[in-house]
C-alpha cells in the first residue's frame, strides 16, 4: 500500500516562521527527506522514530542528483510511508518542488503541499525593507542568478531592468556582477540601491547595503556566500541601518 508524500516549505530559517501545517505534517512523518538549508532547529521537530534522509545539494556539489532524490520519494511512498519532503522556503518557488510532485503523481503517489515563507519575504521583514512600497515600487519581480550545470544567465535584462519595480534575486552570490551588468546595459541606474541578506532570519543573518555599480566588489570584499538573497531598487532607500539621507538622495537623482 502506498504511502504520500508531503511538501513541505519549511520557510527561510527561524522556526518560528513554519505554518501549523507545515509542523503537523512534520510531525506526522516517517521519513523525512531534507535539503541543506533546513535549519538543525527545524529538523529537531521531527519526530524521534523519523528515518533522515540528507539531500542537500551546495553551489556545484549536488552529491544527490535531483534524478536519485525523486527515486528515493518514490521509494519511500511506495514503502507505505508518510514523507515528508523538507526544503527550505517555498517548495514552489525556485525549490524544484514541482518537479517533485510531477514525477511522483506520475506514479500514482499522492502529494500534499505546505507553503513556506519565501526568502524574499523572510528578509523583507527581517530587515524592514518592503518589497513593495507605494511611491517606489509597484510590483516585484523574483529571478534566480543561477543556472543549471552554469549556463550563462539568458534573463530579460530589459523586462528586469524596470526602475518602478523591485527585483530580488535568489541564489545570486557567483553571478551578482553580471547581474549588475546586464542590468545597467538596460538603463538602470549604477546608483541603485541593493540590499544583500545573508541567511535571513537566523542567528546568522548578514547584511550589506550597496549600490548596483559596486555591489560584485562589495559581496567579494565583505566574503557573503550562500545562501545571499538580493533585493534591488528604490524600496531599499527605507532601510533604516543605511544612511538614509545617501540613499534618498540617489533615488530621488534617478527616479
Amino acid at each position: 500500500m502506498s504511502g504520500r508524500v508531503f511538501l513541505i516549505g519549511a520557510g527561510p530559517g527561524d522556526p518560528e516562521l513554519m505554518t501549523m501545517r507545515a509542523i503537523r505534517m512534520l510531525r506526522e512523518a516517517d521519513v523525512v527527506v531534507y535539503d541543506r538549508l533546513v535549519s538543525a532547529d527545524i529538523l529537531a521537530m521531527s519526530p524521534e522514530r523519523a528515518l533522515m534522509i540528507p539531500v542537500g545539494k551546495a553551489p556545484k556539489c549536488h552529491t544527490v542528483p535531483q534524478e536519485r532524490i525523486n527515486d528515493i520519494l518514490l521509494e519511500q511512498a511506495r514503502a507505505g510511508h508518510r514523507v515528508a519532503r523538507l526544503k527550505g522556503g517555498d517548495p514552489m518557488i525556485f525549490g524544484r518542488g514541482s518537479e517533485e510532485a510531477a514525477y511522483l503523481a506520475a506514479h500514482g503517489i499522492a502529494v500534499e503541499y505546505a507553503p513556506g515563507i519565501t526568502a524574499a519575504q523572510g528578509a523583507s521583514c527581517s530587515t524592514g525593507v518592503p518589497l513593495t512600497h507605494r511611491g517606489l515600487a509597484t510590483s516585484v519581480q523574483y529571478v534566480t542568478g543561477h543556472r543549471q550545470a552554469d549556463k550563462v544567465l539568458d534573463l530579460d535584462w530589459k523586462r528586469l531592468a524596470d526602475p518602478d519595480s523591485t527585483l530580488v534575486v535568489y541564489m545570486g552570490v557567483a553571478n551578482i556582477g553580471q547581474i549588475a551588468m546586464g542590468l545597467m546595459t538596460e538603463n538602470l541606474p549604477g546608483s541603485t540601491p541593493v540590499l544583500a541578506v545573508g541567511r535571513a532570519t537566523t542567528p546568522e543573518e548578514r547584511r550589506l547595503v550597496s549600490r548596483l555599480d559596486r555591489v560584485a566588489a562589495d559581496v567579494r570584499e565583505a566574503k557573503l556566500t550562500a545562501p545571499t538573497l538580493f533585493i534591488i531598487g528604490k524600496v531599499v532607500s527605507l532601510y533604516a541601518e543605511a544612511p538614509l539621507a545617501e540613499l534618498v538622495e540617489q533615488v530621488e537623482a534617478h527616479g
